[in-house]
């Protein structure tokens, strides 16, 4: 996306990006040392970040993690989605 997200990180450990499974799509690259720090499942509805997606007190940056997380449940349920905007405007 070209963007870049203020997180706070503590990992001790990385996913090799070139040992995902075809089914997986890197999302997140740390601009430190560029390890993979998310990825989602293109034929599952599943992701990761291997970073603290703050909710709130707090950087918003990673706000739309619990809108897309919200959308796989209410998609799962037969719910209207929630716009990529929502949870920012919420709080």
């Amino acid at each position: 996306t070209g963007k870049v997200e203020i997180v706070s990180m503590n990992h001790g450990f990385a996913v090799r990006s070139d040992s995902l499974p075809a089914n997986a799509e890197e999302t997140h690259v740390s601009l430190f040392d560029g390890s993979n720090c998310g990825l989602r499942l293109k034929d599952r509805p599943v992701f990761s970040v291997q970073h603290h997606p703050e909710a709130s007190p707090g950087p918003q940056d990673s706000h739309y993690l619990f809108t897309r997380f919200v959308n796989l449940i209410r998609a799962r349920k037969g719910q209207e989605l929630l716009p990529e905007r929502a949870m920012r405007e919420a709080s």
